[in-house]
């Protein structure tokens, strides 16, 4: 079973990815949270032309993949998970969660560094909030997330059955967690004592900047209630929520294929992130 997963990981992935997409959107039509202000078509096009072109970016730019880099390491018995010889599900779980904890202190890490800072405006610039906002990211972030994901493999261990698992359950929680859906409390509440849902990630994307840092989780919810940077819901409420990012509101920057790109290189930067 490991073998034909790993075979066919990149047909795996794709169709996870569609499936989710597919599932997400028809939600959206169905039950959305909020009214968008933004044609719904423009903003895909951008956002599902970043995917495509990052995809490619990271074929092109790199020499191989995470799951090349974690079956490298297994070869070779590198990494914690190896050294102490943790094997079988144990190990398979450590890694999913560890991975998944490196995700969350590389999201702060762009929002505390300046330069990284500039390239993760793109993220936050999107004027509305919905499942493709989660894939959108600079091309420039994407191959710095993936070479932190490389060190991450090799020093956690992560085989590369683990790799394919996170990155499918980071994929498909990331389309999930910035779903422009409608969730009953009560519902959300239990799904959120787990999982990062998106009433709780939609906080992150307020025009505030003391709401805009907090709730970095991207599947596991408990990294933000554990280093205390979850807030539970913006201080206005959910109707007063201002999605965006200051000085990116003009829709010819925030909304267009190039306008995007150029986003870390424009004026606005992190000083103003912090207004």
């Amino acid at each position: 079973m490991e073998s034909y997963l790993l075979q066919h990981e990149a047909l795996l992935r794709v169709s996870a990815f569609l499936l989710a997409l597919a599932v997400m959107a028809a939600w959206e039509r169905a039950a959305p949270a909020r009214i968008q202000g933004e044609p719904w078509w423009r903003r895909w096009r951008t956002n599902l032309g970043l995917a495509v072109a990052n995809s490619l970016l990271l074929r092109v730019a790199l020499p191989t993949t995470a799951i090349g880099v974690a079956g490298f390491v297994q070869a070779n018995g590198w990494g914690l998970l190896n050294y102490f010889e943790v094997d079988g599900w144990v190990a398979l779980a450590i890694a999913v969660v560890a991975l998944d904890f490196v995700i969350y202190f590389q999201h702060v890490l762009f929002h505390a560094v300046p330069a990284l800072a500039r390239l993760h405006q793109v993220h936050h610039a999107d004027p509305d909030f919905d499942t493709t906002t989660g894939i959108r990211f600079h091309p420039i972030e994407i191959l710095l997330s993936m070479l932190i994901k490389f060190a991450a493999i090799v020093v956690i261990g992560a085989s590369p059955l683990a790799v394919l698992l996170f990155e499918l359950l980071l994929n498909l929680t990331s389309l999930f967690n910035h779903g422009n859906v409608r969730i009953p409390g009560t519902i959300d509440a239990v799904v959120r004592a787990v999982l990062v849902t998106p009433d709780m990630h939609r906080v992150h994307h307020s025009i505030v900047a003391a709401e805009r840092n907090s709730n970095y989780g991207f599947c596991l919810s408990v990294w933000d209630r554990l280093f205390g940077t979850y807030v539970p819901e913006p201080a206005g409420g959910a109707a007063a929520l201002q999605i965006g990012f200051p000085g990116f509101t003009d829709p010819a920057v925030s909304t267009t294929f190039f306008g995007v790109l150029a986003i870390p290189f424009r004026g606005a930067g992190p000083q103003q992130a912090k207004r």
